[in-house]
């Protein structure tokens, strides 16, 4: 998890990118997700997308740096499938990882449920 409420599942250098619960709830009812281009790379904290609500549209940070392998195209024409199914359904892109390192800025569960609280 980051502190700009994404979340990614690691596996191997394979990266699966999304908004977290808190994230899709402060926004409500998403109606638009602008996702990023196959093949683009971005460095950890960069912005990398958009989501969009009746209330406001918000950037989306990369967690880590990589180059996008893959994205959610269901979100084009549906949405709202971020705010039913966050952690699933609602993934917006899968990243190849290009620097291991910037694993080590994320938090885990734990601690991203100590951060919330700070909130």
């Amino acid at each position: 998890y980051t502190k700009e409420h994404e979340w990614v599942k690691v596996e191997g250098d394979a990266a699966t990118v999304g908004i977290t619960d808190y994230a899709q709830e402060q926004l409500g009812e998403l109606v638009y997700v602008e996702l990023p281009e196959v093949g683009k790379e971005f460095a950890a904290h960069k912005a990398m997308a958009v989501v969009e609500s009746s209330k406001s549209a918000s950037d989306v940070f990369s967690p880590v740096t990589g180059k996008v392998t893959q994205v959610n195209s269901e979100l084009a024409s549906k949405p709202e499938l971020v705010n039913k199914d966050c952690y699933g359904d609602g993934w917006l892109c899968k990243l190849q990882i290009t620097n291991r390192k910037s694993l080590g800025d994320l938090m885990d569960a734990k601690s991203y449920e100590e951060y919330l609280e700070t909130l």
